[in-house]
């Protein structure tokens, strides 16, 4: 008996597709109508008095939503309109002139962020960008060496977004004090599948968003700051970060003590009202059974695969992996559009293969159906009429 199956009625695109794409896409909870008709509601009825009255408060209300979903406390956490923008935050915290300015990327890690820091090189950033040989998991070795005494920042994904592998945290936290960097968590591929405290590990700072597994939609990403490096002071700032912002005061920022200190410009509050309903869902279910299930889950893909001599650029070791299993199939592109045709919903990521990304609410047959399909879709040859469109 499945428990966690009571919450599929939830969400109301499982009753006509199979969702396999929580990595990239939450499926959207029943309670994010009702979230967006109380702010249009308020919006609507009480107009500019709804900052004063709950808009305002509504980014510290979410933080305090997600923030036991890391292993936080209430005050910790900022939310912010995406990832890249946390990563800004947490690197105008610094000064990239000295000699410790080095930042340390693995070359695995999501583009954006590769794309963000590459671009501090012109605020005097050296950015080391380690290759890996092995496009499903982290040379380990060779990345805690690029970590010495010049190194400002280490952003790193806790689960690689192509291949889920599960990097270890508490090797590249103790290498990273031992010479004084600090360590950036992205959290993204982790939270909502697989269990995290922020504070049990002692990270330094950690970001993610309520896209994926939390099933919040888009627009929310938070912002971790470990309890003693609070007082740190982002130049990326603005008026919600002032202490007293309706004052409209003139000149320099007078910046708050507590987690606003790290917001900027005005909330966006549409997406904070959309995303609750995901948190109080996930909150209740609890990311500890989520995973047990989630392990299952994903071992049964890996073996459907295995079975039909099919690459896997997932880790088979449980402890290596997050929620996603990568298959790459022939013609594993052009398989994907065809499975999306089916409404079989899953991606495609060049490296990775096809992503396949179960979730609580998933059916455990729901994997072997997906992996039927794409072998239907193999031998009858369907795919071929997506690969002009892949080529073009």
């Amino acid at each position: 008996m499945d428990d966690l199956l009571k919450w599929r009625s939830e969400f109301p695109i499982l009753d006509r597709t199979t969702y396999l794409i929580s990595n990239s896409l939450g499926a959207m909870p029943r309670g994010v109508q009702e979230g967006l008709r109380v702010y249009a509601d308020a919006w609507s009825e009480r107009g500019v008095r709804a900052w004063e009255e709950s808009w305002w408060q509504l980014p510290g209300v979410v933080a305090g939503q997600i923030a036991p979903l890391i292993g936080a406390v209430p005050g910790q956490v900022s939310l912010h309109q995406n990832v890249t923008i946390t990563q800004a935050v947490i690197a105008s915290c610094f000064d990239f002139s000295g000699r410790r300015n080095k930042v340390v990327l693995s070359d695995l890690e999501f583009p954006s962020i590769q794309y963000f820091y590459h671009e501090q090189r012109r605020n005097g950033a050296r950015v080391e960008l380690v290759p890996n040989e092995d496009p499903v998991r982290l040379d380990l070795d060779r990345f805690l060496r690029a970590i010495d005494e010049t190194t400002l920042l280490v952003p790193i994904s806790l689960v690689l977004f192509r291949s889920a592998f599960l990097v270890d945290a508490k090797a590249i936290i103790e290498r990273a004090r031992s010479v004084g960097a600090h360590i950036v968590f992205d959290l993204f591929q982790a939270t909502g599948t697989v269990p995290v405290d922020v504070q049990d590990l002692g990270v330094d700072f950690a970001v993610g968003g309520v896209l994926k597994w939390l099933c919040g939609g888009p627009g929310v990403a938070y912002l971790y700051v470990r309890k003693d490096l609070q007082t740190a002071r982002p130049r990326l700032t603005g008026w919600m970060a002032h202490q007293r912002p309706f004052a409209f005061e003139t000149g320099a920022i007078d910046v708050r003590a507590d987690s606003y200190r790290f917001l900027n410009g005005t909330p966006h509050i549409p997406a904070l009202y959309a995303c609750q309903a995901g948190l109080q869902i996930l909150n209740t279910v609890g990311v500890a059974a989520i995973r047990e299930k989630s392990l299952r889950m994903t071992n049964r893909l890996i073996q459907g695969a295995k079975r039909r001599g099919w690459r896997i650029n997932t880790p088979e070791n449980p402890n290596e992996r997050g929620g996603t299993v990568s298959v790459e199939c022939p013609h594993a592109a052009a398989v994907c559009r065809e499975l999306l045709a089916r409404d079989v919903l899953v991606d495609y990521r060049p490296k990775a293969g096809i992503r396949l990304s179960p979730h609580f609410y998933n059916r455990e047959e729901e994997c072997d159906m997906a992996l039927a399909q794409m072998e239907q879709i193999l031998r009858e040859g369907s795919w071929e009429t997506h690969a002009s469109a892949i080529h073009a």
